[in-house]
């Protein structure tokens, strides 16, 4: 089986723990640590509940991506979302982040590669950014299951400039297959 192929449509940094980050003409992703210039940036965690919990745990979630596709969803309820403002490093089209098994590996443009961790867990802060969007990135499956509509986690494996535009190309571990779980 081929490999899928996506792209690039946005890249996003914040220096700040802000809710939105600004797009940008490119990012650069940092081997082990993540986007450098973002305050996710390093090898322990970096959002601010998990440091509360503890401080040393490895930073799972050091890029985030979401599925522009998501963005025409969101809007066809309503909401007026477009790229980094829900927080995302990277926004991606013609990938199906959600289905990607644990491990799936991401070579973004030329050399940066980043190894999917997990998904993200929708927070209230979604609901303060507009009214309802929550639990609009929330849904169930066929059998009731929880389903998290907010992106994917990543680490990095290694580095290199990611820029609107850039092919990536997914790459699936061995079997079997882990589903994404919160990260």
């Amino acid at each position: 089986m081929s490999p899928s192929i996506g792209e690039v449509v946005a890249v996003s940094l914040s220096d700040t723990h802000t809710f939105s980050k600004q797009n940008t003409d490119a990012i650069h992703l940092v081997k082990g640590l993540g986007v450098q210039g973002d305050a996710h940036l390093g090898e322990t965690v970096k959002h601010r509940s998990r440091v509360a919990q503890d401080p040393t745990q490895p930073n799972l979630r050091q890029v985030h991506l979401i599925h522009a596709e998501l963005f025409e969803e969101l809007q066809d309820s309503g909401f007026q979302v477009s790229p980094g403002q829900i927080g995302e490093n990277i926004t991606t089209r013609g990938i199906s982040l959600l289905t990607l098994p644990t491990g799936a590996i991401l070579r973004i443009g030329e050399s940066a590669i980043v190894e999917i961790t997990g998904l993200r867990n929708p927070c209230p802060q979604l609901n303060r950014f507009q009214k309802g969007l929550m639990d609009a990135l929330l849904g169930h499956d066929a059998e009731g299951n929880l389903v998290r509509k907010a992106g994917v986690m990543g680490i990095v494996l290694a580095g290199g400039e990611v820029r609107p535009g850039d092919p990536i190309q997914v790459e699936l571990p061995a079997l079997p297959h882990r589903p994404l779980e919160r990260v």
